[in-house]
């Protein structure tokens, strides 16, 4: 049919549809889709980040394990995993890593229907880019203390060191099988019959991120870490979304996602149900956008702690919005020690519920965990902190909005706009406490704040030891 047409017309024809063909080819490799987000389990609308935070979005994790039309995947198995979730697959996951890294927009794929179980790893770079590590089966450490392998680090189980452009992703489950170490003293907690053990003990983290970058953690189920869940450590460009993060309210030390040194972070869509702060911003960080989370039976959204033994600490530009904090110890924390230097600057909180929470709003500068901290006239300067539309109920045991500052360092420049809490139950407790804190209230709140001082206070005595 072709040949009956004049030459000049399919001359035209075959460069149509050779021009065709590259627009497909090359909408292929460069357009991922993001997943949808959670609806209407959130209290607002999903808004775009700031220009300054990670942008770049999650593979579409379909399971397949294929990358871009350019790369080639890597299955553990034809390097020798098994997925019988007693056989150790170390050995074949490392060389699988060796591969994929070598290779251009590769990925590492953990297949679904199978269960593996590897020891303490680092996988390191660093690694060309476009690398994704896609976990749709179950991908475990062993079975507890008394199986993990002497020769391995107690500290870190996966670790991912020195990369650019990574992503983590998948359908699948990262679980933690922390059930064994959480029965050791790894901190002061409740143990078995009411009973309280003591601390401390070398329980190993899941997941941490180590001197990386332009980094991609997306649409996992990660659970029952032995201690904290997933760490970044001197990181820049993070983007966290749509994750679900589980372990029981009384497990120790499980904090959900833990920042440290790391700027230009995003965690976007995400729950997380734990048995400590549910997200902990550590010091040497900034331009962090925390936006539509769910915080389940855990310590609230922490800053902190900070300036432990006399340290200086920098936490500046934290945006927390549109999230919801349940039966929890905390809400909205600022924590640090005594004898710190530092700022802690350009906080806000925004459009939060709180429902059943102890502390509802909370800075402690006061942070300790023994009774014989004594106080110093060294602390982290706060200052530049607002609280808008925070409404929801909190548990009577304390009063719901706490300002403890310290003597000598206070707290400046605190603001309250539409701060509206209510008892779970019971009536009122006692006016919210204050001591040494600067700020000014932008409208009534509930329950009445008379304790914020207005204006600002006097000017601190070397103030070049706050200065970051």
């Amino acid at each position: 049919m072709l040949s009956e047409l004049p030459r000049g017309l399919l001359f035209i024809w075959i460069l149509a549809a050779i021009f065709m063909l590259n627009v497909h080819n090359s909408q292929g490799r460069t357009h991922f889709h993001k997943k949808k987000s959670h609806g209407s389990k959130f209290p607002g609308p999903v808004s775009q980040p700031p220009a300054y935070y990670p942008t770049p979005s999650p593979p579409d994790s379909s399971g397949s394990g294929e990358s871009s039309p350019d790369g080639c995947s890597f299955d553990v198995r034809s390097y020798g995993a098994v997925g019988d979730g007693s056989t150790d697959d170390t050995n074949a996951f490392k060389l699988a890593w060796k591969d994929a890294c070598a290779s251009e927009s590769a990925v590492l794929l953990v297949p679904s229907d199978y269960n593996f179980m590897i020891t303490s790893t680092i996988f390191s770079g660093p690694c060309n880019r476009g690398l994704v590590f896609q976990v749709d089966g179950v991908l475990m450490p062993p079975d507890g203390p008394d199986s993990w392998p002497k020769s391995d680090s107690k500290h870190n189980w996966l670790v991912f060191y020195q990369l650019d452009g990574m992503t983590l992703t998948g359908n699948g489950i990262i679980e933690g099988n922390g059930e064994k170490w959480w029965d050791l003293p790894c901190k002061p907690h409740r143990g078995p019959n009411g009973s309280t053990l003591p601390g401390p003990c070398d329980s190993p983290a899941l997941i941490r991120f180590f001197m990386s970058s332009n980094l991609v953690l997306s649409n996992l189920r990660i659970q029952n870490s032995p201690q904290f869940h997933v760490k970044f450590d001197g990181c820049s460009n993070v983007l966290i979304e749509s994750i679900s993060i589980d372990s029981p309210a009384l497990s120790p030390n499980t904090d959900g996602i833990h920042v440290e040194g790391t700027k230009s972070v995003g965690i976007y869509n995400s729950e997380i149900s734990n048995g400590d702060d549910c997200i902990s911003i550590g010091p040497s960080c900034s331009d962090v956008n925390i936006e539509n989370v769910i915080c389940e039976h855990s310590h609230g959204i922490s800053i902190g702690s900070l300036g432990v033994h006399n340290s200086q600490a920098c936490v500046s530009n934290i945006m927390v919005s549109n999230a919801v904090v349940r039966n929890s110890d905390n809400g909205v924390r600022i924590k640090t020690w005594q004898g710190g230097t530092g700022s802690v600057t350009g906080i806000t909180f925004d459009s939060i519920v709180m429902e059943n929470v102890r502390n509802c709003i909370i800075i402690d500068q006061y942070y300790c965990l023994k009774k014989e901290c004594l106080n110093q006239t060294s602390a982290v300067f706060v200052s530049d902190v607002s609280y808008t539309n925070i409404k929801g109920t909190y548990d009577v045991r304390s009063p719901p909005i706490h300002f403890a500052c310290s003597d000598t360092v206070p707290c400046a420049n605190i603001t309250m706009s539409e701060v509206e809490l209510l008892p779970a139950q019971g009536e009122l407790v006692d006016d919210p406490f204050c001591w040494n804190a600067y700020g000014a209230l932008k409208t009534l709140t509930i329950p009445p704040i008379t304790c914020l001082q207005d204006g600002a206070p006097l000017s601190i005595s070397e103030k070049s030891k706050y200065d970051c």
